[in-house]
């Protein structure tokens, strides 16, 4: 079976967890500073806090802008659950903002629509989560113009995005944010086997994120509500949680990083690759525009649909039973049973026609040009009606 996505892992990664194993910090030592350091330096961003995953990250990401319980977190429908739920885990309420029909990222003219409405009804967003789906990023300076207009905070949701560009810097950089957070997923560009980074350029909330993966915990005297009992001494200032990286994946995440301008580079080629075989096709593929450059963590098509075309359930049936390890990213998240909203796909019908068709190719640096050719194949045969030859 071809996965839709798979880690790469070489010498100089095992050998960089090795070291760790040999030194005296497993958890808590200088391995995840480093890292932090480095992927700060990698996108331009003056701060950067490591988490044991990129929900953690989004959740402390939430805390740290302050939402709670009456506040409003919007994102897009087209997007794993986390993206969603870190405004659940604070007591907000969440709603979902349609896709544009070409990138299938977070539209900002449906988000105006929306701000419209919600500026009538007294119920503008506190949050917007804007979703860089596929490794392509949102169209952020129109989203953060609207931001400046209607006062809500931003968090890219750069999961998919690590090594992506707009407008010519690396997403990661927060021109147009307040925070960015990454995913180190064993499927994602880079991978520390769980793990998450929340990169931002202000030292305010990089200061309560970090507090808060460790309990909420400080040991610094002048945050302290009275003179400490001595150089033990240690208080939670606030409720915090246990959303610490540990020194191994802090080093396997460093490692990893050195690959990763190459691993793009290979899976943009991979992804023109797969464009030009799959031109006339019926189906369309995510549109990258001038702006970006992406990352390419997923490959997407969507089937189009009409007279004669095969379901897309019989599509990815039959892949799967070609040995293709295909998936669908994402399910709307107005379709689960949290977040279940019968009027939702009404607003949202971009991300309805989206799901009819979406299936996702794999792609991964390591994937071979014999491996993508029967990838091709496989989905020209299993487009065809039954019945009929290729």
């Amino acid at each position: 079976m071809i996965p839709y996505g798979h880690q790469l892992i070489g010498e100089d990664d095992i050998d960089a967890v090795v070291q760790v194993l040999r030194s005296d910090f497993l958890t808590q030592g200088p391995a995840v500073p480093r890292f932090e350091e480095a992927l700060a330096r990698y996108c331009g961003a003056p701060h950067a806090v490591a988490t044991c995953n990129a929900t953690a990250a989004l959740h402390l990401a939430c805390l740290a802008l302050g939402l709670g319980p009456g506040d409003r977190l919007w994102t897009s429908p087209i997007t794993f659950v986390a993206s969603a739920n870190c405004g659940r885990y604070c007591g907000a309420e969440v709603d979902f903002v349609d896709i544009d029909p070409n990138t299938w990222t977070l539209c900002p003219q449906a988000l105006e629509r929306k701000l419209v409405e919600a500026e009538r009804d007294g119920r503008l967003p506190k949050i917007v989560v804007a979703v860089h789906l596929c490794g392509h990023s949102c169209d952020l300076r129109a989203i953060h113009a609207l931001s400046a207009r209607y006062g809500f905070r931003i968090i890219e949701d750069a999961s998919h995005a690590i090594g992506a560009r707009y407008l010519g810097e690396p997403v990661g950089c927060c021109r147009y944010s307040d925070i960015t957070v990454f995913s180190f997923h064993p499927v994602k560009i880079i991978t520390t086997g769980e793990g998450g980074m929340a990169l931002t350029r202000d030292a305010a909330l990089a200061e309560r994120m970090a507090r808060l993966r460790s309990h909420g915990i400080t040991r610094d005297p002048a945050r302290m509500s009275g003179p400490p009992d001595g150089p033990w001494y240690y208080e939670q200032t606030e409720l915090g949680f246990n959303y610490r990286m540990t020194e191994l994946q802090a080093a396997l995440g460093t490692s990893q990083l050195k690959h990763l301008d190459a691993w793009v580079a290979q899976r943009n080629a991979l992804a023109h690759r797969y464009a030009a075989a799959l031109d006339g096709l019926p189906l369309t593929i995510q549109q990258v525009t001038p702006d970006c450059r992406s990352a390419y963590h997923l490959f997407v098509i969507r089937l189009l649909q009409g007279r004669g075309a095969r379901p897309r359930r019989e599509v990815f049936e039959a892949l799967r039973a070609s040995g293709i390890g295909v998936n669908v990213h994402y399910i709307p998240l107005y379709h689960q049973p949290g977040y279940r909203n019968p009027g939702a796909a009404g607003r949202c019908p971009e991300a309805e026609r989206y799901y009819a068709g979406a299936i996702t190719l794999p792609l991964f640096p390591a994937l071979g040009e014999a491996d993508q050719d029967h990838v091709v194949q496989a989905l020209r045969g299993s487009l065809q009606p039954p019945g009929t030859s290729s």
